[in-house]
């Protein structure tokens, strides 16, 4: 049975990164490995699988001491049990001794003091992953490597336009981070179209709140300025919850990055866009910012013009008009479920195997 590593340093967090990791983990089961993963507390393994629909039984939890062993001679011994060791890097570069190892980028670090014994390590590197070609370019650039991209998989099986209402939706952690999801501009942008006539519509705002709910200040404040305007909060809702509200909404709005310089600070934009996709798969007409990774989505997509935004007053007249063409069914939803389906978990895997 062959054997494979695999950590990530953020792997509490439970955003898109982690469940980019964990399928990993889930299309090597699948072929009958052993996986192994690294963290201390076993439960967070069972809440990510919870959160994002995966099957992760038969993954092992060990403790991370195991894998950060000081000893460096009991630590290569360690690792060349392994066949594979996946690697999420948070910009630093860790000594890799498996017999097929991997570092992954979910950000485009930039702008770091890069050590000899960094660039050393980086020569026990198989395969440098990025998750989007945005990344690559920046990652590729600031280590002097040149990487591979691996799309993150998205479950577009699980995803499938309901019985649709006048519902906007927005899904995307309640914190303002290094990559916020800038909700407090949808939110901004909504009260104003509401104040410009729009009737009957709702603005759904889903996504997990690392801390409690009643202690996310962040959270606390979007509540007031939504207070008195149709604005409803979903916080750490269940995938099947998700699902449905992706099948009710016919509109997804994104606005991670808005208002950053992406060639200064590539970090603080969305690196890829996973929820756009499940988004599409739901038959949701997107509206998304146009940096990073989501205009790579959506470079060669026929409609891309009415997806695309950079002003708070572009992104109120394309829904405007996206709202009287969805009316009029000149929107197509097979559209959009086609195009979710170049980001599939099977295509995901089949990737998988051609890089090991």
């Amino acid at each position: 049975m062959k054997k494979a590593i695999i950590f990530d340093p953020y792997l509490d967090t439970l955003g898109g990164g982690e469940r980019y990791t964990l399928t990993f983990a889930q299309v090597l089961l699948k072929k009958g490995w052993r996986v192994d993963v690294f963290w201390d507390e076993p439960s967070v393994v069972k809440k990510a699988a919870e959160r994002f629909g995966l099957e992760t039984e038969g993954v092992n939890i060990l403790p991370k001491s195991k894998l950060f062993q000081k000893n460096l001679l009991k630590r290569f011994f360690f690792q060349r049990k392994y066949d594979l060791l996946f690697w999420v890097s948070d910009g630093s570069v860790p000594l890799m001794f498996t017999k097929k190892n991997l570092l992954h980028f979910q950000v485009p670090f930039h702008n770091l003091k890069h050590s000899l014994g960094e660039k050393l390590r980086l020569a026990l590197v198989d395969e440098v992953i990025c998750n989007s070609f945005f990344t690559k370019r920046v990652i590729d650039r600031e280590y002097g490597v040149k990487g591979r991209v691996l799309y993150p998989p998205v479950s577009v099986q699980d995803f499938s336009p309901g019985r649709k209402r006048n519902i906007i939706l927005a899904v995307g952690r309640f914190e303002e981070t290094m990559q916020a999801k800038r909700q407090d501009v949808l939110v901004t942008v909504f009260k104003e179209m509401v104040d410009e006539g729009l009737k009957n519509w709702r603005l759904v705002l889903a996504g997990a709140s690392l801390s409690e709910e009643a202690d996310n200040l962040f959270l606390e404040k979007l509540k007031k300025s939504a207070a008195g305007y149709p604005v409803d909060f979903r916080v750490n809702v269940s995938f099947n919850q998700l699902k449905s509200y992706y099948s009710q909404a016919k509109i997804f709005w994104h606005a991670a990055g808005f208002g950053v310089d992406e060639e200064k600070h590539p970090e603080k934009v969305e690196h890829f866009g996973m929820t756009t996709i499940e988004a599409m798969a739901a038959g949701c007409w997107p509206l998304v910012y146009s940096a990073g990774g989501q205009k790579e989505i959506f470079a060669k997509f026929p409609q891309k013009d009415l997806v695309l935004w950079k002003t708070k007053k572009e992104l109120s007249k394309k829904t405007v008009k996206a709202i009287k063409l969805l009316k009029e069914r000149k929107l197509q939803y097979n559209e959009l479920v086609r195009w979710s389906c170049k980001f599939s978990v099977d295509s995901f895997s089949q990737n998988v195997w051609k890089i090991i």
